[in-house]
């Protein structure tokens, strides 16, 4: 386990190296000149190149590529071009803003998910089953900003449930922050619910087809302890791997949801930084979603091989 673990982390250290090369070397093909987007577009030449010769955007792509990832490994993120200041200032508290709305709507669509897909394949062919599929199937084609502009015309606009925005006033209690962020979790579990519960009503469906199912079933045992000792835990396994890369998508895929309801988080910073050509900035933020991305990613392959010694035995030959 811990040879696999340690083979694992290199992996995924290797493929941080790689997504810091993509990341900087796209960031620097983009159209705009930094020196240019942090005096405006008024001031002279002479001053902008002056400029980008003081914060070196004029040297070598290879040495601003090393600069740039020394002063990461260092804590260092860059100084922000529209703000100048510390991009780490304004990086991580976005962050976090960004995982508090992705841990609701993580709590929501998880379990909710689950219980859909393993009653569709407890039902499997009835009318519980299509409707489930199909309802998932039609949730997910709607793009995030339909479903929250619908959300933001009916249930804030029309009934006055919830606030328009995101955004809580300081000082908010926690329990009045979540009343702000259930809207905008909304649009994020119509999308992932449907991935989650095919996954699941696949992997419960294998599982009523194996033998030890039907050798669980011979022996006489109840139909509600067979489904909890034997199904559930093996058929859930393959949910794990989509739960976690989802959760990458709940970070990384912010960008309309906190956009649509003035949330400020990651996915919105990166959305500012993009139109200000705010390059330190933007790189970061793409790199801590890899980051947080290649986390859950991990996170999901040990708890895999926990829950299933076959793969653990398979991996340690």
């Amino acid at each position: 386990m811990t040879q696999y673990v340690l083979k694992r982390l290199g992996l995924a250290l290797l493929t941080l190296v790689l997504l810091s090369l993509i990341i900087f070397f796209a960031g620097s093909v983009l159209p705009g000149n930094p020196g240019r987007a942090i005096l405006g577009p008024f001031a002279s030449q002479h001053a902008v190149e002056v400029l980008n010769h003081a914060i070196g955007a004029d040297r070598p792509l290879i040495s601003q590529y090393w600069t740039w990832v020394t002063g990461i490994i260092h804590g260092d993120l860059g100084i922000s071009y529209q703000f100048r200041e510390p991009v780490s200032t304004f990086l991580f508290p976005a962050l976090g803003r960004s995982l508090k709305l992705a841990a609701v709507a993580f709590v929501i669509v998880v379990p909710l998910s689950i219980f859909a897909g393993v009653l569709a394949a407890l039902y499997r062919g009835r009318a519980i089953d299509r409707s489930i599929s199909v309802s998932s199937l039609s949730l997910t084609s709607v793009p995030e900003f339909v479903s929250g502009i619908v959300l933001i015309v009916i249930f804030a606009i029309g009934l006055k449930w919830f606030p328009v925005t995101a955004n809580p006033p300081a000082g908010t209690s926690p329990l009045g922050q979540l009343r702000y962020l259930i809207l905008p979790a909304i649009p994020l579990v119509l999308v992932l619910f449907g991935y989650i519960a095919r996954m699941a009503r696949a992997g419960t469906i294998e599982a009523l087809d194996s033998d030890y199912v039907r050798t669980a079933i011979l022996k006489g045992l109840p139909r509600s302890v067979v489904i909890r000792r034997h199904v559930l835990r093996n058929s859930l396994l393959p949910t794990i791997t989509v739960i976690a890369t989802q959760t990458g998508y709940l970070i990384g895929g912010l960008v309309v949801v906190e956009t649509l309801f003035n949330y400020p988080g990651l996915g919105r910073l990166i959305f500012t930084a993009a139109n200000n050509k705010d390059f330190p900035m933007l790189e970061a933020g793409v790199l801590v979603i890899g980051i947080v991305y290649l986390g859950a990613t991990l996170i999901a392959d040990i708890l895999y091989t926990v829950l299933n010694p076959r793969i653990r035995f398979q991996r340690a030959e």
